[in-house]
């Protein structure tokens, strides 16, 4: 089993004392977001094939990746975009990303990590103009350190247009969904970079915008796993939605618990709600975040016919 921590939350950010109290514990409890069932996920070196690391910040875990290696070998999903602070509140700076990133490849290997630049938001900040400078400037700062880019363009989903039209009302920026020929366009122009800098250009489930030269992602990819491993890793292709190739995998994250206050973020409905989760996380719990209705060490107890394992 392949274990995603997570695309729902940057667990290596903001819940390290969790994820690794949890591991020493070998096991954690996660909720089907949409029905409600709660699981009991092992995390045991004899139950788990790898980890995949999703996140922005890596720095708050890095002195402690040596101990999740000794349960599994791991990747790291490593988003470095740049945007204006109008766009990414509170993440870490692209030069400290950057540096976060040669530091982690240097020690666990140019396999270990991907570069995801993404999603691509189009706003009066980030033209397509502004995009291609930008990309170029960090595929040059990254060339020799990572072998692929995985790239996406913004799906607006209602809660993404929410908290873009509420950022747009503050800050006076403007945004807009282009056609898909013009980030076709884009794609071609980012992949062409990409190639200069001896990277594998990715776009992740739009099928329709993979340039001449790119491919779709695996974002779960057990055979860069199994390359990290130095072993074979197993385990099938299971997509979340169309065009997606990721091998199966179970996440262990929890949404609307990021405070990194992206305001494109698909993970969060509310980044008022996200703050106040991660205030109130317990970093000794089974859950990343608990059920509302129950206490952290009881909610298990309490639904004993829900528990999947």
């Amino acid at each position: 089993m392949i274990i995603s921590a997570s695309y729902k939350t940057d667990i290596p950010a903001f819940y390290p004392a969790w994820f690794l109290r949890r591991l020493a514990a070998g096991y954690c409890r996660s909720i089907n977001p949409w029905g409600g069932q709660v699981y009991e996920v092992p995390l045991t070196p004899d139950t788990v094939g790898g980890f995949v690391l999703w996140t922005r910040n890596i720095r708050p875990l890095a002195p402690d990746l040596g101990r999740v290696a000794a349960v599994a070998p791991y990747v790291v999903q490593f988003t470095v975009t740049g945007y204006p602070r109008t766009l990414e509140a509170s993440t870490i700076s692209a030069d400290q990303a950057v540096d976060d990133l040669r530091d982690l490849c240097r020690r666990a290997g140019p396999r270990a990590a991907v570069w995801r630049y993404d999603p691509i938001l189009f706003t009066s900040a980030t033209t397509a103009d502004w995009h291609r400078r930008n990309f170029a400037a960090l595929a040059r700062a990254l060339a020799g350190t990572v072998d692929e880019v995985v790239v996406s363009f913004a799906h607006i989903y209602r809660k993404t247009r929410r908290n873009l039209e509420a950022a747009a009302a503050q800050s006076g920026l403007t945004w807009r969904d282009p056609p898909d020929d013009e980030k076709a366009a884009l794609a071609a122009t980012l992949a062409g970079i990409a190639a200069e800098h001896g990277m594998a250009f990715r776009v992740c489930a739009q099928a329709a915008l993979v340039p001449p030269g790119g491919a779709l992602a695996r974002c779960i990819d057990a055979d860069r796993l199994s390359a990290v491993a130095g072993r074979t890793i197993r385990a099938p292709v299971k997509g979340n939605r169309d065009d997606c190739l990721c091998h199966r995998s179970r996440d262990i994250g929890a949404y609307d618990t990021c405070p990194h206050g992206c305001v494109y973020c698909y993970a969060v409905t509310s980044p008022a709600t996200a703050k106040r989760r991660y205030a109130a996380h317990d970093p000794e719990g089974d859950f990343l975040f608990a059920p509302a209705e129950d206490p952290q060490r009881s909610s298990a107890r309490r639904m004993p016919e829900n528990i999947q394992r």
